[in-house]
């Protein structure tokens, strides 16, 4: 197949060369070159080399976004862990009259992630539309795209509110097993 294009003054051929003939095809349209245009140089690249030098930044980027969304988790389960450890810790007699009143470890790990599960829900809520409407508007500028599905984002939710819940129902746990007479002892 040989197409022609001829933007401006350049002139550019596209070719397509069947497997395992590259370096026979490229030595005989040489030969035509030379024989054609004699004071012009061949100079010829392979398409799928420039698409995969174009390719080449977008994937520096998904290597650096893994890394730094790994850092940016652990980030943000030390500030919850730290957000949750205060909590309980300011809530610890509350825990305690609780506890003395009949309260479950259960029901007391269920009352101190509420709040944080709340808060959670509401920002995975903010936070899909707007990722959906960034994610879509930089693939489209992409000739081959993949369809954006409701369930990459739904999961992803899922996924973060698990997260949450690991992490603060470690600190609640050990806040609802703390017996109640060393929470009141200071009254």
């Amino acid at each position: 197949m040989f197409l022609v294009l001829t933007p401006d003054e350049t002139r550019n051929a596209i070719i397509r060369i069947a497997v395992g003939q590259e370096k026979e095809t490229i030595s005989r349209i040489d030969n035509f070159n030379k024989s054609f245009n004699p004071g012009f140089t061949f100079d010829y690249r392979f398409l799928n080399e420039e698409y995969a030098k174009q390719y080449a930044a977008e994937e520096r980027v998904a290597s650096l976004s893994r890394y730094f969304a790994a850092i940016a988790i652990l980030i943000s389960r030390l500030g919850l862990f730290g957000l949750a450890a205060f909590t309980t810790e300011r809530r610890i007699k509350e825990i305690g009259i609780r506890k003395i009143l009949g309260s479950s470890d259960f029901q007391i790990i269920k009352l101190l992630s509420s709040d944080f599960s709340k808060m959670v829900m509401i920002a995975i809520l903010i936070a899909l539309p707007i990722s959906y409407y960034l994610v879509s508007s930089w693939i489209d500028d992409f000739a081959y795209r993949i369809n954006l599905e409701w369930w990459f984002f739904v999961s992803a939710g899922i996924i973060t509110i698990l997260v949450v819940w690991i992490t603060v129902g470690v600190q609640t746990y050990k806040a609802a097993r703390v017996n109640p007479a060393q929470c009141l002892r200071d009254e």
